[in-house]
């Protein structure tokens, strides 16, 4: 390796990196603003933005169709619309990024939910023509939901409204009143034309009125932290280690991702749900004996004591152990196309833990127009979101997912066909009444 390549990584590797994801209706520009920005940041290469030329001209296009680059499925390209989420890497001087452009269409939005549950920042567009829509409201609920800290409304097409400000401040002001009435802590709004590039990289020279940053330059900027070695230390056990040849007879090692925190030799931790305490008498990392390891390491840990842990269960230090219960009160996103009931069997899917469950109550629904809860709606379907009690066959133990998204989040499974049917979140999720209604208990899994 040259010493200017060794720089230039040295450099690329001092950067931060940027989880983020766009969302938006269909045909409000997502792609189009993806594509916009890795043309302008110089993030494609020559024979990606050939093929897209060749790509525009065949269907009749004199300028290259920059959403191609993301809208890579055949059936995409067809219908013009994004159907599953595509994921890009790229980079500029100051910073790292990885973007998950999610689906617009109301059909798709459970791709939204999978783009958006590692992101640090949603980018919302919203087409300035239409101003913000029920889908702009159901995203910007799943961003509140996910807990993503930072949200940028793009408003975007301000070409086709004649770059006129009135209509930027009128969107803008909508949004951030729905958004806040969500709890979301930070929006940031930026009027843009994603096709001719205004304030996307560069600044515009039709919005004279607008002082604030291009898209990029709030990606570069947007202060984000990475450290979660100071929150609750977690160790979700993957898989358990026992070699038994002749030169690790007894060994015995438990494995898996680090979820949060650090874990250290000699830290006393507790095995849930069972309660078992022991001490850490080592930890291997690659195969090599170290005295800390910190998220999102993957590891091996040793206990002094010999005692019963599994796959499924949770290490954590002794004196920062979550509750176990069988009882889960969380707010899920609904996204099968089937209806989740009261009454119904489901696995809960909690880290590396799966156990058997049923659904006890559904206190309420989120109606998107107005943020009122829908009481006893006794059912979900697609794309709804709403509050959900389940009754587990086995002690959880979960924190509440505005303490880790991590292990404060679950699945709930259909147990016939291994459908996913609703993403969960533990604990209160918007800053919105909650209403409560009793249900009777049905006969089933009743534990």
């Amino acid at each position: 390796m040259t010493s200017t390549t060794t720089a230039a990584a040295e450099r690329l590797s001092a950067t931060t990196l940027l989880r983020f994801a766009t969302a938006g209706s269909v045909d409000d520009g997502k792609s189009t603003l993806v594509g916009r920005l890795l043309h302008d940041s110089k993030s494609v290469l020559a024979d990606q933005l050939e093929a897209v030329e060749h790509a525009s001209r065949s269907r009749g296009q004199e300028a290259p169709d920059l959403a191609l680059l993301t809208d890579g499925l055949r059936a995409e390209r067809e219908q013009g619309i994004t159907i599953d989420v595509a994921y890009r890497y790229f980079a500029t001087a100051r910073r790292r990024f990885i973007l998950a452009d999610t689906p617009g269409h109301v059909q798709y939005t459970r791709n939204m939910v999978t783009g958006a549950s590692t992101a640090e920042l949603t980018v919302i567009l919203v087409d300035a023509r239409n101003g913000v829509v029920e889908q702009t409201r159901r995203h910007a609920a799943i961003a509140a939901l996910l807990r993503v800290p930072h949200v940028v409304l793009a408003v975007n097409k301000m070409d086709l409204v004649g770059y006129e400000e009135p209509v930027f401040a009128r969107i803008a002001e909508e949004f951030t009143a729905y958004a806040g009435e969500l709890g979301v802590p930070e929006i940031t709004a930026i009027p843009i034309s994603a096709l001719a590039g205004d304030n996307v990289v560069e600044a515009s020279a039709h919005m004279d009125w607008y002082g604030g940053p291009t898209v990029l330059e709030h990606l570069e900027t947007v202060p984000v932290s990475h450290d979660l070695t100071s929150c609750h230390a977690r160790l979700p056990v993957q898989y358990v280690i026992r070699p038994q040849t002749a030169e690790h007879p007894d060994y015995r090692g438990y494995a898996g991702q680090i979820a949060a925190g650090t874990f250290r030799v000699g830290q006393e931790v507790t095995v849930l749900p069972s309660g078992r305490t022991s001490r850490i008498s080592g930890i291997d990392l690659l195969g090599e004996p170290v005295d800390v390891a910190w998220t999102p390491q993957s590891v091996t840990l040793l206990l002094e004591d010999d005692i019963d842990v599994s796959r499924g269960d949770l290490i954590v230090p002794s004196g920062d152990a979550p509750a176990t219960t069988q009882d889960v009160e969380a707010t899920v996103c609904h996204v099968a196309d089937q209806r989740l009931t009261v009454g119904q069997r489901v696995l809960l899917k909690h880290t590396t833990r799966t156990v058997k469950a049923i659904v006890k109550e559904i206190p309420s629904r989120l109606t998107l127009d107005d943020l009122s809860q829908h009481p006893d709606p006794q059912r979900l379907v697609a794309n709804d979101i709403g509050t959900v009690r389940v009754r587990t066959a086995e002690p959880l133990a979960l924190d509440s997912y505005a303490d880790s998204r991590r292990t404060g989040s679950f699945l709930l499974i259909d147990p016939a066909d291994g459908t996913t049917l609703a993403a969960g979140m533990a604990g209160d999720s918007f800053a919105t009444a909650k209403a409560a209604a009793a249900v009777d208990d049905d006969e089933g899994w009743d534990f």
